[in-house]
């Protein structure tokens, strides 16, 4: 995803774990209260809005949408990462090894989707229906801006 940058494995990877807490973190307590008589007639005539954190189908059309945009994007940074290794420039963040290899960084690239869809379906049977979508948002978001990058480093030779 992002190449050539100054620092080092460790600090990718510590802000890596700690977004992945915070993703996965309650950002709010679900609590069951039973409404009083006064407040149960008074709810009782006005009807829920329907919210986006609501529970739905897992998969439903909008996270078909977002994993296939992931799985894109994915398959974007496959061809990226290629393409600037093919122009001389040295990946920073996969071991050269892998990246060298086409079917060991393609499955690290279908990895990376997995990963993406799996986070998102423990975020959807958690109740965490808001970012649960949010997730595959931010890998999109995320893996795009590697992508952009990679194709715009210059050629080392």
């Amino acid at each position: 995803m992002f190449h050539d940058f100054s620092y080092g494995r460790t600090s990718v990877l510590a802000l890596f774990f700690a977004i992945c807490c915070l993703a996965t973190s309650s950002v709010e307590a679900q609590q069951s209260t039973q409404p009083s008589p006064s407040q149960a007639s008074s709810t009782a005539s006005v009807p829920d809005a329907p919210s986006q954190s609501q529970p739905h189908a897992f998969w439903d059309r909008t996270n078909i949408l977002l994993f296939s945009g992931v799985a894109v994007f994915r398959g974007l940074d496959y061809a990226s990462t290629r393409n600037f290794l093919a122009r001389g420039r040295e990946e920073v963040l996969i071991p050269d090894d892998i990246v060298n290899n086409s079917a060991a960084f393609a499955s690290l690239e279908a990895a990376g989707t997995l990963t993406s869809v799996g986070l998102s379906y423990l975020l959807h049977r958690t109740g965490h229906h808001k970012l649960e979508r949010w997730l595959s948002i931010g890998h999109i978001s995320v893996t795009g801006f590697g992508v952009v990058r990679n194709y715009s480093l210059r050629s080392k030779h």
